[in-house]
């Protein structure tokens, strides 16, 4: 994982936003967040958080056969971030490619990973979720731009015969309702221009109530899902790590679920939101802080814009 060095804390944005610490403190769980310096992009970011995946799983560059790059904050509109990505870490002429699938991005590119090597297609692959938001917030409407922080988070999915690993994807979206939470300029049905530029241009609208309420009720289906596809109930779940939403809803969602708290990781208080990239960023630490054994079932979910979910359950 990587985390930019500058932090950004709630204190820091009472200064030019309409809010307090307390404030964020109650709703979200947040302290603070990490930001990235000027000229800073997304596989910068990605790069970092790389190359510490590909010197933990004690593989060479050239073992690689695709890069995948989870992110809605790209470098640039084209090429994909993976590409650039691919380039910083002078690959031999392999596949890379983005995904979009806002905060459940990690998600949908776990089930492509897993789905490409089942089918034979690749045995080792790059997968990285990572984000730049802080740069582009419209920080007068609190409501969101609190929310968010910087950093990457990277895996490498590899073949394997032992009865460990990825035991089970599962992705669910309803586009009838994107609306809850969206940002709608930049796209190409209203492209950026003068006028809205020096309005509101990148201001993310949230439905928050209606967000919360839908986000804890899928976190517990699309796990359910995921435990009966495998046979498995709450019980046999070492570690459960959801994405980073709001600790409010990581709450709610584990007492729903009958999860106990100890089971659950959770690092929003110092990241915020970092969207693709807080499920493996979560996951880095939670290896790192020894709370990992070989062996483990590890449960981890998502919900966010799209709107989006998804779940899967790996044994360590």
């Amino acid at each position: 994982m990587y985390l930019p060095e500058t932090v950004l804390t709630n204190k820091d944005i009472e200064a030019f936003c309409d809010t307090t610490d307390e404030w964020i403190r109650q709703r979200t769980g947040i302290e603070e967040r990490h930001k990235v310096t000027p000229g800073e992009g997304t596989s910068d970011l990605a790069l970092r958080a790389s190359r510490m995946a590909i010197k933990n799983a004690g593989i060479a560059l050239d073992d690689l056969d695709a890069v995948i790059c989870c992110t809605v904050s790209p470098d640039q509109i084209l090429p994909a971030s993976a590409n650039l990505l691919h380039g910083k870490l002078g690959l031999r002429d392999i596949a890379s490619f983005d995904i979009n699938a806002a905060c459940s991005g990690f998600m949908a590119g776990l089930m492509t990973g897993n789905a490409l090597i089942k089918s034979g297609v690749y045995k080792t692959i790059l997968l990285v979720g990572a984000e730049i938001q802080t740069n582009r917030m419209t920080w007068k409407n609190r409501d969101t731009a609190v929310l968010f922080g910087d950093g990457a988070g990277a895996v490498i999915l590899q073949a394997s015969e032992n009865g460990y690993g990825v035991l089970t994807t599962h992705l669910g979206s309803d586009g009838s309702n994107y609306e809850v939470l969206h940002l709608p300029l930049g796209g190409s049905r209203e492209p950026f221009t003068k006028e809205n530029l020096d309005e509101d241009a990148y201001t993310i609208y949230m439905k928050g109530p209606e967000l919360f309420k839908r986000a804890v009720i899928k976190f517990v289906e699309v796990s359910q899902e995921a435990l009966d596809a495998v046979g498995l109930t709450m019980d046999d779940i070492d570690l459960f790590v959801p994405h980073q939403a709001n600790a409010r809803i990581i709450e709610a969602a584990g007492q729903r679920m009958g999860i106990a708290p100890e089971k659950v990781v959770m690092n929003i208080q110092k990241t915020g939101n970092t969207t693709a990239a807080s499920i493996p960023i979560a996951l880095h630490e939670a290896v790192q802080e020894g709370r990992v054994k070989e062996g483990d079932h590890i449960l981890m979910a998502s919900f966010g814009a799209g709107l989006t979910w998804g779940a899967a359950i790996v044994r360590w």
